[in-house]
Parts: structure tokens; sequence; C-alpha cells
């Protein structure tokens, strides 16, 4: 069974910069919403069924969606602050998830939030939360 292309992409990214601090570039097979689409990306990493890290956008930061999954996964195996740095020797034990997001739409009433099923962006003055389903 061949891995999904999105899961793929964070793995292989995962790998090469963990094992010797390479960013790859997105491979020419690449399905083409990946290559010609802009989205947010979250990339969550658990291993043994914990979180291991988790970084994202909820909207899009580089030129496709492909890039955002590169710099988001370096990001979650080595820059979410709650967690170390990924090691090597980990590796085979992480499971790697990616979540493309829609664009973010307003509500005019809170009996329109299913945070469970759409992820909610709460903003107060210059202060942003979010919460994302299945994270």
């Amino acid at each position: 069974m061949s891995m999904d292309p999105y899961v793929s992409l964070a793995k292989d990214t995962i790998e090469a910069y963990i094992k010797g601090r390479k960013v790859i570039d997105p491979p020419e097979d690449l399905p083409e919403e990946m290559i010609n689409g802009k989205s947010g990306v979250f990339v969550s990493i658990h291993k043994f069924g914990m979180l291991r890290g988790c970084i994202g956008t909820f909207l899009p930061t580089t030129e496709n969606i492909a890039h955002e999954i590169i710099s988001n996964a370096i990001s979650a195996s080595t820059r979410d602050p709650r967690f170390p740095e990924i090691r090597t020797e980990e590796l085979p034990d992480l499971e790697i998830n990616v979540d493309v997001l829609t664009e973010p739409e307003p509500v005019s009433s809170k009996d329109m939030l299913d945070a469970g099923r759409y992820g909610v962006i709460v903003t107060k003055g210059f202060r942003r939360g979010w919460l994302l389903p299945d994270l």
C-alpha cells in the first residue's frame, strides 16, 4: 500500500532534516493540488499515541502546499516549544499526520460554530487562538 503523498512528503522532510539538516525539494511526481494550491497546513507528529510535535499555519505562508508541508514538518519536528527536537533513533516510531486547511470563514453567530468538525479561530485585539478538529 502506498503512503498518502502529503504524509509521505512530511515523513521524507522530517527524516532528511533530522538525519542531515537537509531541506528537501518537493518531488516531481506530486499531485497537482500540492504544486498549484496554496493553503494553511498543520503537521502533527505522534509517538506511541502521544503528541510529539505539532506546528502549522492556518493561512498559507509559502508558494504552495508542498512547501507549506516541508516548512511545517521541519518546525513540528524541531521547533515545537513543548517538546525537545526529535532524535534520529525516534524516527521509526513516529506517526505523522498532515491536515490541509480550507480558508477561514467568518460566522455571524456562535450557533454556527462546530469546533469538532471545522475548527475555530478566536480573535480579540491582537490575540488569536485556534481550536482545530482532530489534532
